[in-house]
Parts: C-alpha cells; sequence; structure tokens
C-alpha cells in the first residue's frame, strides 16, 4: 500500500470528496492545496460516455490555450526547402530533412513536438513505430502536418495543447501553472471545456461529460459541478 507524505495527507483532508466545486472556488482551492516546491502544472481529467474502442467515438485534437501553458516546447520540424528557414525564423528548435529522419531513427527523441510538411511524410512513415507510441507523431488532424510549418512553430511555442481519449473515455489536459492568475486559468479551462463539447461524438448516447477533476502535478483531485460549467461555456 502506497504511503502519502504528511503534506499530502493534510492537502486531501482540505477536500470534501462528497462535494462538487464550482469552477472559481476549484482553482482558488486547488492553488490552496498545491504543495510542492515547484510551479506545479494545473491539469482537468475528463471522464466522458465514449467508447474510444469504437473510431467514430475517439475524441481527439490539438487547442491553441488563449493564456499558455507555462511550458517550454522544444519543437522538431522535418521539412525542406525554403520551409526550413522559415521554421528556423519562427523559433523551432531543431529543423532539417532527411539528416533529423535518419537521427530520429537512430535514437534522439530531445523534442516534444513533431512537425512535418507534407512533402515529407513519405519519409516518417518509417518512423511511426517509434514516434507512434509516444504520441509525437505529425498528424494533419493536430495540425502537425502542414504546408505552412512556420505558423505550427509560433503556435506550439505559444501554448497548443494536444487531447485524445484513453482508457474508458478518459482525456488529461493541461491547462496552465500554478502561478498562474486565476483568469489565465479560467480561460484556459472554458477554451478546452467548448473544444470537447463541441466534439461530442453523435454515436455517443447517455451522459456525455460523466465527471470533471481539476489538479495540479502533485496535489488532490477536486471535483467540479459539471452542470455549473457547462453553463459557462454555453452563454
Amino acid at each position: 500500500m502506497k504511503k502519502h507524505s504528511k503534506k499530502h495527507l493534510e492537502a486531501i483532508a482540505k477536500v470534501d470528496k462528497s462535494k462538487r466545486y464550482l469552477l472559481d472556488e476549484a482553482i482558488t482551492l486547488t492553488k490552496e492545496v498545491s504543495y510542492a516546491k515547484f510551479d506545479e502544472t494545473v491539469e482537468l481529467v475528463f471522464r466522458l460516455g465514449v467508447d474510444p474502442r469504437h473510431a467514430d467515438q475517439m475524441i481527439r485534437g490539438a487547442l491553441a490555450m488563449p493564456g499558455g501553458t507555462g511550458k517550454e516546447i522544444k519543437v522538431c520540424v522535418i521539412t525542406s526547402g525554403d520551409k526550413i528557414k522559415a521554421a528556423e525564423e519562427a523559433g523551432a528548435d531543431f529543423v532539417g530533412s532527411d539528416d533529423l529522419v535518419q537521427k530520429i531513427q537512430g535514437g534522439w527523441m530531445d523534442f516534444d513536438r513533431v512537425i512535418a510538411s507534407p512533402d515529407m511524410m513519405g519519409k516518417l512513415g518509417r518512423l511511426g513505430r517509434i514516434l507512434g507510441p509516444r504520441g509525437l507523431m505529425p498528424n494533419p488532424k493536430l495540425g502537425t502536418v502542414t504546408p505552412d510549418v512556420a505558423k505550427a512553430v509560433t503556435e506550439q511555442k505559444a501554448g497548443k495543447v494536444e487531447y485524445r481519449t484513453e482508457k474508458k473515455g478518459i482525456i488529461h489536459v493541461p491547462i496552465g501553472k500554478r502561478s498562474f492568475e486565476d483568469t489565465r486559468i479560467k480561460d484556459n479551462f472554458i477554451a478546452i471545456l467548448s473544444a470537447i463539447i463541441k466534439a461530442k461524438p453523435t454515436s455517443a448516447k447517455g451522459t456525455y461529460l460523466k465527471s470533471l477533476t481539476i489538479c495540479t502535478t502533485m496535489g488532490p483531485g477536486i471535483r467540479l459541478d459539471t452542470q455549473e460549467v457547462v453553463s459557462l461555456v454555453s452563454k
């Protein structure tokens, strides 16, 4: 049985597990029960009434957070021609063509996102087994396969997050840092909640948003009042 620290137990004691908190109250409490010495990430955990085993119920997308995420993202761009210079000027950390493909094949993984221009996707096919399991394979639906690599780099650097349903309809999404102002966290919250609600599959039956929890990296989860938060995005 896992033994929790004294600080963790004190944090848990401040959260009423039977209560469903209003958003503003939950954001305040999330910061209050965050006890780590580093600037913890604030995260949302959605539990949706979908079955990701069915392709038409797999929810996946990407969103540029209005308030950013507070995380430094290392972007690798695989492209060719004049797009190489465009990606470099946009702030990409690594830019190349066949050389980067070979480097990744050799085990190099010092990056957080991979962006590719369409002309390079034939060569990236051989990286599927390496990038796929890590969720790093470029995808047109996520905006990471695009002829406008410069724009994609700018969006990733500004705080674009990717999300997808995991087992049992769970989605984890970072929405900022503990050090963020409450309004900045709230803006990100509303943006991602709106995107998830709009992505509801027509084939999904029953309750769609089953539960929604906010927490920090080390802190306890705080359950939200789903009716209240949904009303915020429907105004």
